[in-house]
């Protein structure tokens, strides 16, 4: 099968702040996504804050714009940021979708959460379900498994930097997982601690929500050939200086 033209690539209507991390030549496509920006509208006059400022169509799960159709196969919520995959060909889509279902793709993440783990690695194993009310989506306790391998990537006096590999993928599964132990993903503003966001974000001067999407990888098969895919969305600088103002002290009542 020949690829997607050069011209789709280098024309791309990226989103603010939104970059094309890497690329295969069946179509393939990852791109890093910041936080804030939508991973596509939900409604009229979305698309200036969304992943390609373009139409979406969301009976197909593609974005459209004159003479080309580029497919979305993930989904990260608005505020978190990092790694999310597209697709130029309708029928590799639906073989990566595929993959998706069949838990074939790796995911890590990477997440500050207030507090630190008992143990610095733990195969996190629970029930959930989901629910949407009002456009919104909740999860909860329930009875679908949700499962997430955590390890301690550094510990400060008032917060932890988490590696999360999900397992399954249930939405704000990892969100979900990290309050139920009691280690709040700062800045969430669903499942965290609002006192403890408050005071960080005053000492970082920021008010975003510290998980990111850092890396996709998997095998797949198209046409006939295997193929390896991969990308990796650097961790934005804002997690380090953050972890360093608290560090410094200009938090510490956070951990009270």
């Amino acid at each position: 099968m020949k690829g997607p033209p050069e011209s789709l690539w280098a024309a791309l209507p990226l989103g603010r702040g939104v970059e094309l991390l890497a690329r295969d030549p069946n179509g393939l496509a990852a791109l890093s996504k910041p936080a804030g920006i939508l991973s596509h509208p939900n409604a009229a006059g979305d698309e200036a804050r969304s992943l390609l400022r373009a139409l979406y169509r969301m009976d197909g799960e593609f974005y459209e714009w004159p003479g080309n159709r580029l497919w979305l196969l993930n989904r990260l919520d608005s505020a978190t940021s990092g790694v999310i995959l597209v697709a130029a060909d309708a029928a590799l889509a639906e073989t990566i979708r595929v993959q998706f279902k069949r838990k074939q793709v790796r995911k890590i993440y990477q997440a500050l959460v207030f507090g630190r783990p008992r143990k610095e690695s733990e195969l996190w194993r629970d029930r959930l379900t989901v629910k949407k009310k009002g456009g919104r989506i909740r999860a909860e306790a329930g009875f679908i498994p949700a499962e997430s391998r955590m390890t301690v990537v550094r510990s400060g006096t008032a917060v932890t930097l988490l590696r999360l590999e999900p397992q399954t993928g249930r939405s704000h599964q990892l969100r979900v997982q990290c309050a139920n132990r009691g280690l709040p993903i700062v800045g969430d503003q669903t499942y965290g601690n609002f006192k403890r966001n408050r005071e960080f974000a005053r000492a970082a001067g920021t008010k975003r929500m510290f998980l990111h999407s850092l890396e996709t990888s998997f095998d797949y098969e198209f046409e006939g050939k295997t193929f390896h895919f991969s990308a990796k969305a650097p961790l934005p600088p804002e997690f380090e200086a953050a972890a360093n103002q608290i560090h410094r002290g200009g938090a510490e009542n956070a951990e009270e």
